[in-house]
């Protein structure tokens, strides 16, 4: 397990490793939403549903009392995240403004491409690890929640994930390839070895999406955050392979980015044309949790975005410490 990084983690931690009853949890802790404390509290009451902790008891998965701590964290969370996004329910409007590719960005694939360092490239698949070696797993939650009978939503949403999954080979499965690179890279390949070193802007990048896909009120918004990762995820995977490539790595290497820019970009067609489409045909009054969806990924991914170019440009590392662990 992490160590705790203020009272709320470090009750939640207690709990997950037998110090605390679960009953003494704190009901409605204060503490920044956006910050270190509450993102970390709440990652871990997520990965509860994913591959939990050494040690863990699996019964603590639905502990009702660490069901109710997290309610009230996300609601903080949601929030946070709702007031800093315009909203609204246009959803073509939306979804045509992540087509539109900036000539000149100013994003970590942008840098790294241009001029980042091989360390900046190490510590960037550092922070994606948290996601990237669970990939498409939050999005699985969806899947019993759209229409079987009528199908066109979930076909294409099961369409998609089946290649995450590598398409029936094991081989080919994304966070194995990503495993691979960092394998690479000289990085470690554990499932969650830099959950301690990555900050709050990390973490809420992938804990909007175990929000979203772990509640059913959610699924549009769930449905949304998905497209935006299927759609910008193309040039931003070119990008990064050329970066790997001026810096003269291995073509293994490049193996993850260079999948992405190919199936992603039919997977955009699929997500737009089929799946929030079918989505939207039989449940129209999911458009603005689709918009929502899409925006707050946006929001917390440009913080991100310019938390690793600001750290990277003063010549600073942008994880919690520089210190990255190799592989075994």
């Amino acid at each position: 397990m992490p160590h705790a990084r203020g009272p709320i983690s470090t009750a939640v931690l207690d709990v997950l490793a037998g110090r605390r009853a679960a009953a003494d949890l704190p009901h409605r802790p204060d503490g920044d939403p956006l910050g270190d404390d509450l993102q970390l509290a709440l990652y871990c009451c997520y990965e509860l549903h994913y591959r939990s902790f050494d040690g863990v008891a699996d019964d603590l998965e639905w502990d009702p009392d660490l069901l109710r701590l997290r309610g009230h964290l996300e609601d903080r969370f949601l929030a946070a995240v709702r007031a800093e996004v315009p909203g609204g329910d246009d959803v073509e409007a939306a979804v045509d403004a992540l087509l539109v590719e900036p000539t000149e960005g100013t994003g970590p694939s942008w840098h790294l491409a241009r001029d980042g360092e091989r360390w900046q490239l190490d510590e960037y698949v550092a922070h994606r690890s948290i996601y990237h070696l669970k990939e498409a797993d939050p999005q699985a939650w969806v899947i019993p929640r759209l229409d079987g009978v009528a199908g066109r939503a979930k076909a294409s949403l099961m369409t998609v994930e089946h290649d995450e999954y590598g398409a029936g080979r094991p081989e080919r499965v994304h966070a194995r390839i990503y495993s691979e690179m960092m394998a690479g890279l000289g990085l470690d390949t554990g499932y969650g070895a830099y959950l301690d070193v990555a900050p709050a802007a990390t973490l809420a990048t992938v804990n909007i999406m175990s929000l979203f896909g772990l509640h059913r009120r959610w699924r549009g918004a769930s449905v949304g955050q998905f497209a935006l990762i299927e759609i910008t995820s193309p040039p931003g995977a070119a990008r990064l392979v050329s970066a790997i490539e001026r810096l003269g790595l291995p073509s293994e290497v490049t193996a993850f980015y260079a999948e992405h820019v190919e199936a992603d970009a039919v997977h955009e067609q699929l997500v737009r044309r089929e799946l929030i489409a079918g989505l939207l045909e039989r449940e129209p009054e999911l458009a603005a949790d689709v918009v929502l969806g899409i925006q707050a990924s946006t929001m917390l991914e440009d913080r991100l975005a310019d938390q690793l170019v600001a750290a990277w440009s003063a010549g600073e590392s942008s994880l919690l410490t520089a210190a990255l662990s190799p592989a075994a």
